[in-house]
């Protein structure tokens, strides 16, 4: 445990589970501590706010809360893991990423896509954001393919890398939201982008250094 205060891992310990930080005195709950550890466990565990409020009868505003937290701290390791690093960046793919609501119409249209490029460095997925493309719609989902087949910016073997892979693994986890908006995506895609790079023990760890636990 360190405080995350002052980052001090010594502490008192306080009457009704409580323990103090012997160097900034700033109190902490040990019943927070592990409901704190325990919403982490099942994150990296991939449940849903919804499952994890009913398995642990927390408060669904509670757990959500908490894991907007958590994506927001693992944007940022991310982001600082792939500016320290030395950059491969020759295996890069753009995608497009539509709602299932989206999917299922005759017309499809670019304006309602999220544009991402992933790229595959270092044995992992890093991820980013473009601009989106525009008003261009198209009447069969053949037109939709044709447009992606001759203007989808990628490297030559980037379908053989694990960034196809990546796609699907987002596509299939972000389906569980039924729905993200857009002003919140870049956390689930980062969330995403995290949970596929490293393993759960990994994660778990990496959260818990990030939570001060």
């Amino acid at each position: 445990m360190i405080c995350p205060n002052c980052e001090n891992k010594d502490f008192y310990n306080l009457a009704n589970d409580y323990i103090k930080c012997k160097k900034c005195a700033k109190k902490l709950s040990l019943k927070k501590i592990e409901k704190d550890k325990l919403i982490i466990q099942k994150f990296c565990e991939n449940k849903t706010a919804f499952e994890v409020s009913n398995e642990l009868k927390l408060n669904y505003k509670t757990v959500k809360d908490r894991f907007d937290v958590l994506r927001q701290k693992i944007a940022v390791y991310s982001e600082d893991i792939y500016n320290s690093s030395i950059k491969d960046n020759t295996e890069y793919e753009e995608f497009y990423y539509l709602k299932e609501r989206e999917k299922v119409k005759k017309k499809k249209s670019l304006s309602e896509a999220v544009n991402i490029i992933g790229f595959y460095s270092n044995q992992k997925v890093y991820t980013l954001l473009m601009p989106k493309i525009g008003n261009r719609a198209f009447d069969v989902e053949d037109g939709f393919i044709q447009y992606l087949s001759w203007y989808k910016i990628h490297s030559q073997n980037a379908h053989q890398t694990q960034l196809n892979k990546f796609w699907k693994f987002l596509e299939k986890n972000l389906k569980k939201h039924k729905g993200v908006d857009e002003d919140n995506f870049f956390y689930y895609l980062k969330e995403y982008e995290f949970k596929f790079n490293y393993k759960k023990s990994e994660q778990l760890e990496i959260l818990k250094s990030l939570s001060f636990l």
